[in-house]
């Protein structure tokens, strides 16, 4: 289900919201207005009855106004966390189907803030946009009717004042729409270097890069720093314009009263001060134009990554049977076969992979090697099912694979990467998850697989980690990753072997899964998996000549010949 993406919306709680908002609004411009009569009159020394109206105005006015903001407050909040838990489930539902191939080239955290920030954002323009624009329009509607009944004139200038705010508020919606783009692009490339070089501050300062990253650095900041100092101007100048604008309509109203003096001195107070309490209710117009500018930039970029079609056929299909794959799925003895396949991953691109034959009977260990660009990590994608083929067939056993049921296809395989994502949670249940049923959409055992402790360390000794394992702690129930214990590259990656042989699939797709391990720690790594799999299909892309020592077969996507 794609998720609702408008940013101003009008329900019935929203308007309610509004409405009491906008009273809350009117009783702090009554307060002011109420206050200046009382002060006034009170310093003719009149009889004190003839205050008591004012003194239970300026009483009730003061309560009504912190009273009325947390009820609007209350409904408000309540409105927008229901909405913001929907629309991320929804959100996350959509974003799914489109994992990896359409999420380009952006790193997973990156992607995964940038997302959630965007809804947010979106979801927040109800609280920043919707009810504090309903709010303002009604406070401003009552301070006009009400002067209005006293004095025209005075009611002609307030209206004029809100015209003019809202002229304002336009223009700093045109500059931080502007700005916007600009802004998150020397965002992200600020973020792009902060990344490179705190992940591989090793790396950087062994070739003795460090001062040049931090040249790189420095110049993206400055980048940013003149885009944000550019928008900042045009936030201050729709600020200073509507103090302008407040002021001069305080000299306005205080001409014409003071000048014909129609009123009373203790009435000319009221009105004078009416303008300078309505400000208070109209200036937020010009911070809720910012954030609808900005939600509905956050809006754009969501749905260009929502809006996208799968890259698979069936992704965005539920399957009845989820739960119970066909045999061909699930079969130890079933073949992988590809006839002249070849893939893209995306229509406008170039093939990534150029017409391939490949068979992987039972227990092949097969290594992939290349250069970058030459479709390795395209082929394991094919394998994977997160990828249609161009041209070409694929069968699992004797089905065919890209019209067998997605879910079923993809059990067959368990992926292992070269940076596997370490939960904060238990070393138990960063292993429990990877088990049968422990992440299948629609398997009723995915809410919590009992998998036996002894099968989880069976699965970290051959995975090499029995010894690492003895020396924890709390033993499965120690916990790794934030707020709990760090863990070496070396300890990671077999963590991440260790999940696909508690997964008990029948083949397991490798994508360079000792990139950052040294030579001799790569070298056991392999080793232990090949010995832990002599069963399993092993397909592994690498760039590196060592640990393939156990691997049967190589392919080199270079060469002439591809077939094997």
């Amino acid at each position: 289900m794609t998720p609702d993406l408008r940013t101003v919306r009008l329900t019935r709680q929203l308007v309610a919201a509004g409405v009491i908002g906008g009273l809350a609004l009117a009783s702090g411009v009554a307060l002011t207005a109420t206050s200046g009569w009382l002060i006034v009159k009170a310093s003719e020394r009149p009889v004190i009855l003839t205050l008591m109206v004012a003194i239970v105005g300026v009483r009730a006015f003061g309560m009504a106004r912190p009273a009325f903001r947390y009820w609007e407050r209350l409904i408000t909040h309540d409105a927008a966390l229901r909405d913001l838990a929907q629309r991320r489930v929804d959100t996350y539902a959509a974003l799914i189907p489109l994992t990896p191939a359409r999420l380009g080239r952006r790193g997973r955290a990156d992607l995964l803030t940038g997302v959630v920030d965007d809804l947010d954002d979106v979801v927040g323009a109800q609280i920043r946009v919707t009810v504090p624009g309903l709010s303002a329009l009604i406070a401003w509607g009552i301070t006009t009717a009400v002067t209005t009944a006293f004095d025209a004139r005075v009611g002609l200038c307030i209206a004029v004042l809100g015209l003019v705010v809202t002229a304002l508020s336009l223009i700093a919606f045109r500059v931080e729409s502007a700005g916007n783009a600009a802004l998150g692009a020397a965002r992200a490339d600020v973020t792009r270097v902060a990344e490179t070089l705190t992940a591989q501050a090793g790396e950087i300062a062994a070739i003795g890069a460090g001062p040049a990253m931090l040249a790189d650095l420095d110049r993206v900041q400055q980048g940013w720093h003149r885009v944000a100092l550019r928008q900042a101007r045009g936030r201050a100048l729709a600020a200073g314009g509507i103090l302008l604008a407040v002021g001069a309509t305080t000299w306005a109203v205080a001409h014409t009263l003071f000048v014909e003096q129609r009123h009373t001195a203790p009435v000319a107070a009221l009105l004078v001060l009416a303008p300078v309490a309505v400000a208070d209710a109209l200036t937020p117009l010009a911070e809720a134009a910012r954030a609808l500018a900005r939600a509905r930039g956050s809006a754009t970029r969501l749905a260009a990554v929502l809006d996208q079609q799968p890259a698979v056929a069936g992704a965005l299909d539920t399957p009845a049977d989820a739960g119970s794959p066909p045999p061909s799925a699930t079969d130890p003895g079933a073949r992988i076969a590809l006839r002249d396949i070849s893939a893209r991953w995306s229509p406008e691109r170039p093939l990534a992979l150029d017409p391939l034959d490949l068979d992987l009977p039972v227990g092949e260990h097969l290594a992939i090697v290349g250069p970058n660009g030459s479709g390795k990590s395209t082929l394991l994608a094919v394998l994977a099912r997160h990828l249609d083929p161009e041209t070409g067939s694929y069968a699992i056993g004797e089905a065919d694979a890209l019209s067998t049921d997605l879910a079923a296809t993809r059990r067959h395989y368990a992926v292992v990467d070269d940076t596997p994502h370490i939960f904060a949670s238990t070393l138990r249940e960063n292993l429990r998850f990877a088990a049968p049923g422990g992440n299948d959409a629609g398997d009723p055992r995915s809410a919590g697989v009992a998998v036996p402790d002894d099968e989880l360390r069976d699965a970290l000794r051959l995975a090499g980690l029995g010894e690492w394992l003895a020396g924890l702690p709390d033993g499965l129930g120690t916990r790794l990753g934030t707020g709990g214990r760090g863990i070496s590259g070396g300890e990671r990656a077999r963590l991440g072997l260790a999940r696909a042989l508690v997964s008990g699939r029948p083949a397991i797709l490798l994508d360079e899964p000792v990139a950052h391990l040294d030579s001799a720690t790569a070298r056991e790594v392999i080793n232990d998996l090949v010995q832990a799999s002599s069963t399993r299909t092993l397909v592994m892309v690498s760039h590196r000549d060592d640990g393939r020592d156990g691997f049967q077969h190589t392919v080199s996507l270079e060469s002439p010949t591809r077939s094997v």
